[in-house]
């Protein structure tokens, strides 16, 4: 059977438990080697333990795959800049980083610290942009590299109470878009992924239980979505026969894969007069109502039982 990551260097972050742990192991399963990164903390980001990265190192090992363990934040720049000259020194090379790091702080935005907004928001958005920075220029070079980023519905679509993390996931889908652009004559690739999946992260956000549909959606998780199922879109990204896929955005929701919109035009209206405050509020704005968003959170939306 062929291995879609025979001879190629993996960097996965967040690889000590949930996905980023599915990840790596999937990479190695395919014939990678793998830098694996995690910091060691608890949901919330506090603490620190090399213990979930060296057990991670050990199960690849145990299947004569190859590995290394990093325990740094990718919210450091220069932590970044140090994993990738890992792989390189330990492997040889680097040709993907598949990035699901992070941690959740959650809050209502009004009642939100503002040190918590910039912990989620450092590790998520700038994490994805210190991992970019670093591993980019490589790729250019090489004239060969794919990034695996992962957001979130919370940003995509919406999720009360989660501020920081949504608005974090929503921007590195927009890293993400303007990175497969520059680097699409270099050979440098960069697609997100939108998880669903049962994780401890996800374990730790509030459910209402009075409201159903909300209570519903989360027994399909638990019951139907995995991290291993996430991971088999991530690697299928990272590898090369998947070279011309760059600069979409995907949901993995069980055993489906969804191509989500990006934002486009829905419609127009024009006053060749020019627009005031007043025909904007009775005009303009009631002719494009019919196509405003909703809204809906992540159970109206993904409404179907998952496959």
């Amino acid at each position: 059977m062929t291995r879609v990551l025979e001879g190629k260097v993996v960097l996965v972050t967040g690889a000590g438990g949930g996905i980023g742990k599915a990840c790596a192991l999937l990479a190695a399963a395919q014939g990678a080697s793998v830098v694996v990164n995690d910091l060691g903390v608890a949901v919330s980001g506090q603490g620190a333990s090399a213990g979930p990265a060296e057990q991670t190192v050990a199960e690849i090992k145990a299947t004569q795959g190859k590995a290394v363990a990093n325990t740094d934040s990718v919210a450091d720049r220069d932590a970044a800049s140090a994993m990738v000259a890992q792989a390189i020194g330990e492997f040889g090379g680097l040709h993907a980083v598949i990035n699901p790091a992070g941690f959740l702080r959650d809050g209502m935005l009004h009642k939100m610290d503002p040190e918590n907004w910039d912990a989620v928001v450092g590790v998520h958005l700038g994490g994805a942009f210190n991992l970019a920075r670093a591993a980019t220029p490589y790729f250019r070079d090489q004239g060969e590299g794919a990034f695996v980023f992962f957001s979130s519905t919370s940003g995509l679509v919406g999720q009360i109470g989660q501020t920081n993390y949504g608005a974090a996931k929503m921007g590195v889908a927009g890293l993400s878009r303007i990175l497969a652009m520059e680097g699409k004559a270099k050979g440098v690739r960069s697609n997100v992924v939108s998880p669903f999946a049962w994780t401890r992260m996800i374990d730790t956000i509030p459910i209402d239980q009075a409201d159903k549909a909300n209570a519903q959606w989360v027994e399909q998780m638990k019951a139907r979505m995995r991290p291993d199922q996430v991971a088999q879109l991530a690697v299928a990204l990272a590898a090369p026969a998947t070279k011309d896929v760059t600069g979409q955005v995907f949901v993995a929701r069980g055993n489906e894969i969804i191509l989500m919109s990006q934002p486009r035009p829905l419609g127009s209206v024009i006053d060749e007069n020019g627009w005031t405050p007043q025909s904007i509020a009775e005009r303009a704005l009631p002719e494009l109502s019919a196509q405003f968003y909703g809204l809906e959170g992540q159970a109206e939306v993904f409404h179907w039982p998952p496959p």
